[in-house]
């Protein structure tokens, strides 16, 4: 493990050279560029709003803000997951011809996909001063906590699904329809306290859950999380760390041979 963290770390140039390569070719060639980067979660803040706060009437206050401190996260995590399940796959010449621990290619995707997160980040503090919904300044400390610990949680998702996906190519368009009914069954546009008691069990075993609700009780209600809530996250955060980087350095002996 050792060896792994030193090798990546003398090719941090490489993870710097392809973060920035990803932020830059994003929307090159597209009329609105980077502004898309902020515009499209609010265009899905608007839909959302629009549907569940008119036509099935969410009755919380603030409803644009009650989604958007949990959908922004939510798009980074999503995106690490179904396109990020490409970064091997794309990189395929790459891998074949040079030395460098693949490791690297999700790492890269998933730093630039985070620092997208951090710019959207912006809009959602503008639109807390904007609306004069306030600040738990104490509360706010533990906000670079939960996004590290959403960041680990996302890396180990992206190395398992990016190995995986070079060998079975389905994976990358059968985690688009995961990805969609994971949002869903996560506390993204209605609030963990609207599970049923029965299904608290399976709910609590959605680490998703447990990061949208730490996220949402800084920004939203203004206080600290659930100690207990973010503990869990940090735990499944790990775990899917671990395991991701198991599978992903069984599975990358067979990359060049199937790529």
């Amino acid at each position: 493990m050792f060896k792994l963290f030193s090798d990546i770390y003398k090719y941090r140039q490489m993870i710097f050279s392809l973060v920035h390569k990803e932020l830059r070719g994003r929307y090159k060639g597209s009329v609105l560029g980077f502004f898309w980067t902020f515009l499209n979660p609010l265009l899905q803040l608007i839909v959302y709003t629009f549907v569940f706060s008119i036509l099935m009437r969410q009755q919380i206050e603030k409803y644009y803000l009650f989604l958007f401190v949990a959908l922004v996260p939510w798009i980074f995590i999503s995106s690490c997951v179904s396109a990020g399940s490409n970064c091997v796959f794309i990189y395929g010449d790459l891998v074949k011809k040079i030395y460098f621990p693949r490791e690297v290619l999700p790492i890269s995707f998933v730093t630039s996909q985070f620092v997208n997160m951090l710019y959207t980040f912006v809009v959602v503090f503008a639109v807390i001063i904007f609306t004069k919904h306030g600040f738990n300044f104490y509360a706010l400390l533990y906000l670079p906590v939960i996004m590290v610990v959403e960041y680990v949680l996302a890396l180990g998702l992206t190395l398992f699904f990016s190995a995986l996906t070079v060998y079975v190519r389905d994976i990358a368009h059968i985690l688009g329809i995961i990805t969609m009914a994971w949002q869903f069954l996560s506390p993204v546009m209605y609030p963990s306290s609207k599970v049923p008691a029965e299904f608290l069990p399976i709910w609590n075993l959605n680490p998703m859950a447990h990061v949208l609700d730490s996220y949402r009780d800084i920004l939203y209600f203004k206080q600290a999380p659930d100690l207990q809530t973010l503990g869990v996250a940090v735990v499944m955060g790990l775990f899917f760390l671990v395991f991701g980087e198991i599978m992903f350095a069984k599975l990358q002996k067979g990359f060049a041979e199937n790529l």
